[in-house]
């Protein structure tokens, strides 16, 4: 970020591109998290993974609709109690998704990762469907709640309301994860799995429900991601999952198989250099995250995360 100041120029300009490029990047650490998670406990390709996106923000809006009201009210109490609500949904909803996802597409594929890539492909071609059934075709819009419109303005920056939350939800899953991974039983549990899930077993723990456990927690986030984007596009479709999902295998690769601290700096460097790319050369920041991609596997072949 302080190597782009001096190219940028000006430090209003930079404050905003910087602002907007932490707020994407926490809203693809948020989609991914529960994709690395999940590998990295469950050795599981799920190339899915963006079905739960779209879901999620779907589900959003069965709370969102009926309590427009909320959302249109010149109180950020009420507009973040309706946002709160929604969310909850949404991750209840792909976190129950997820545990029958795991039992149904994923549990017959273990240990066969060519099998995983194309069933859980399938899968989400057809919860897109399903999608498309139960909300239709068309885009849905997806306001934001009145009180997050707008940008604060700082002198001569302006930053955009909605990002700040973004950022601020973002760092909240990051250290949660952080947290539990590293603070608690649970997250020593799950450590122990990845390096020994047999040892884990013969101490009388039961591995496999930790698996689903995991599944439906990496889903629940994918559900979390896809209403954070949702809000920042202003508008669903369908197939809103599979669209982000380059993005989200990028910056899985950039910070390592499995790694939930990887994923995060990956994400961040991704959507800054994206940014600043979009204001300095527009042309290039087409493959900028390529490119990103490339430099840093030739750096450290196996991600920031990896030795």
């Amino acid at each position: 970020m302080l190597a782009m100041l001096p190219l940028v120029g000006s430090l209003p300009t930079w404050i905003t591109l910087t602002v907007a490029g932490l707020a994407m990047g926490m809203m693809i650490f948020i989609m991914s998290s529960g994709l690395t998670l999940v590998f990295g406990l469950m050795d599981v390709l799920n190339f899915g993974h963006g079905a739960f996106v779209s879901v999620g923000a779907f589900a959003a809006t069965l709370v969102l609709v009926p309590m427009h009201g909320w959302l249109e009210a010149d109180s950020l109490a009420m507009n973040l109690a309706a946002l709160a609500l929604a969310i909850g949904l949404a991750m209840t909803v792909t976190a129950l998704l997820g545990w029958a996802f795991e039992r149904l597409i994923i549990m017959p594929v273990y240990g066969q990762h060519l099998k995983q890539i194309l069933i859980t492909m399938g899968g989400m071609i057809v919860v897109e469907q399903l999608i498309q059934v139960i909300w239709g075709a068309e885009q849905q819009p997806m306001p934001l709640p009145a009180a997050l419109r707008g940008a604060i303005v700082l002198g001569d920056s302006a930053i955009e309301k909605y990002r700040l939350l973004a950022v601020a939800v973002g760092l909240l899953v990051f250290v949660t994860l952080t947290l539990v991974l590293n603070r608690t039983k649970l997250g020593l549990l799950i450590r122990a799995g990845v390096e020994n899930g047999e040892m884990v077993e013969a101490l009388g723990y039961r591995i496999r429900r930790l698996f689903v456990a995991v599944f439906a927690a990496g889903s629940a986030l994918a559900g979390l991601g896809g209403v954070m984007w949702g809000l920042y596009k202003e508008t669903l479709t369908a197939s809103m999952g599979s669209e982000v999902m380059v993005m989200v295998f990028i910056t899985i690769i950039i910070g390592g198989l499995g790694s939930v601290g990887g994923c995060f700096i990956g994400a961040l460097l991704m959507a800054l250099s994206a940014n600043y790319a979009g204001f300095l050369a527009p042309k290039f920041a087409l493959v900028s995250h390529i490119v990103l991609m490339i430099a840093i596997l030739l750096w450290r072949p196996a991600g920031l995360s990896r030795k």
